[in-house]
């Protein structure tokens, strides 16, 4: 599991999750997040799980402890890259909506096809 954090003051805070994510990481996910939403930024944090190698409950507990360390710091988590596999797992335990995978859209990766 990797974490890649990126603030610019004119887009939305960006916070990249990649690789699988283990029980283990849960916590470490979590404080980078709070690190990252005390700097300045916009209301919104994007999540980018499009690299991801694993969807499995692990990553839904996972995301969603990262929505509450959002909206307790005020702010949206919206999630990017999302795989249909993640987005299926997201709206069997009824998540889709607290992270924001439902307005969320996979987006155009380069070199990908119409």
């Amino acid at each position: 599991m990797a974490v890649s954090l990126h603030v610019d003051a004119d887009t939305p805070l960006a916070f990249v999750v990649t690789g699988r994510v283990t029980q283990a990481d849960v916590p470490g996910l979590c404080a980078e997040l709070e690190a990252l939403l005390s700097t300045p930024g916009t209301a919104a944090v994007d999540c980018d799980v499009g690299a991801v190698v694993y969807a499995d409950l692990v990553l839904v507990e996972a995301l969603a402890r990262l929505g509450l360390v959002a909206r307790r710091a005020g702010r949206r988590l919206r999630l990017r890259n999302v795989s249909d596999e993640l987005r299926s797992l997201l709206g069997l335990v009824g998540l889709s909506q607290v992270v924001g995978a439902e307005t969320a859209t996979v987006e155009e990766r380069p070199g990908a096809g119409p």
